[in-house]
């Protein structure tokens, strides 16, 4: 303990001796945290996005207008002998234009100007989450669309699946260029701390002749990388936070209502405390490297 507290005393005094270089790191750790947070945060609203969705997957049958009742009867008859079918609704041309006229205000004077409803009939078919997969709702899904009169089908749930493959792409970009600016920040805090130790290579040679240990010889200096780090680490988080709200009334809340997300959340507690942990963990890297290699 004495030595911990005697390594942050002196890397608290380092820090502000050579606060010009020590900024530089501090700096390019916050970059690198910044860009990596901005991802998962992407990325862990873009992975609730798909979880709504998909509990709320739903197959779309798209009828003809002149259907005839023959026709849907045959449609209905189908669509009730699935095991992946929850609930199924009919959802008439009025019934169509009504709710997109409820949806989309701004457009409703529009589509009265069309004068024709160019809204077709539906069925809106629930899907059950554990039957069958999605391998038995793509063959519902073919064998409705061969029936007659029906003009189309929509599956949600293929919307849902390239969703996740871009969230999978997200990621992994962010994961790699995250690395690449962490692996930066630590090249750059080994090189403030190499200077630091430099400057101070006369007090140092004398404390390694008078047989002071290496915790105190060479401790604080990883402990100033430690401190940049996490530093750096909460600077990003506060500025990422500060993004977020600034954008969040203006485009975020409008957008999460585009895409029927209840709201759009910034990055969780313990995600927040991984990522000080993580440029801590960066920082301690790059000064005991810097520290044992000199």
């Amino acid at each position: 303990m004495r030595a911990l507290r005697y390594a942050a005393e002196e890397a608290l005094v380092s820090l502000w001796r050579g606060r010009r270089s020590g900024l530089l790191s501090t700096a390019t750790i916050a970059l690198a945290l910044f860009v990596l947070g901005a991802f998962l945060l992407v990325t862990a609203n873009l992975q609730r996005l798909a979880e709504q969705w998909g509990s709320g997957a739903e197959l779309s049958v798209y009828l003809v207008d002149d259907v005839t009742a023959a026709q849907r009867q045959a449609i209905e008859s189908t669509l009730a002998g699935s095991d992946v079918v929850a609930t199924r609704e009919f959802v008439s041309k009025r019934d169509a234009l009504t709710r997109f006229k409820q949806t989309f205000t701004d457009l409703a004077s529009t589509v009265d100007t069309l004068g024709d409803n160019p809204l077709p009939a539906s069925y809106e078919v629930r899907l059950r989450s554990t039957a069958g997969g999605d391998a038995s709702v793509d063959q519902l899904a073919a064998r409705v669309r061969t029936l007659d009169g029906v003009a189309d089908v929509r599956y949600d749930r293929q919307w849902i699946a390239r969703l996740l493959s871009a969230v999978r792409v997200v990621r992994g970009v962010g994961l790699a260029l995250g690395l690449l600016l962490t692996i930066a920040a630590a090249l750059t805090v080994a090189n403030v701390v190499r200077l630091a130790l430099y400057a101070r290579r006369d007090e140092l040679e004398i404390m390694q002749l008078v047989g002071a240990p290496d915790v105190y010889v060479r401790g604080p200096f990883v402990m100033e990388g430690v401190l940049q780090g996490g530093i750096g680490a909460a600077a990003a988080l506060v500025v990422l936070g500060a993004v977020f709200l600034a954008v969040r009334g203006r485009y975020l809340t409008p957008l999460a209502a585009a895409v029927n997300l209840p709201s759009i959340r910034f990055l969780p507690a313990e995600l927040c405390v991984l990522l000080v942990a993580g440029g801590m963990a960066v920082g301690c890297v790059g000064g005991a490297v810097a520290a044992w290699r000199s």
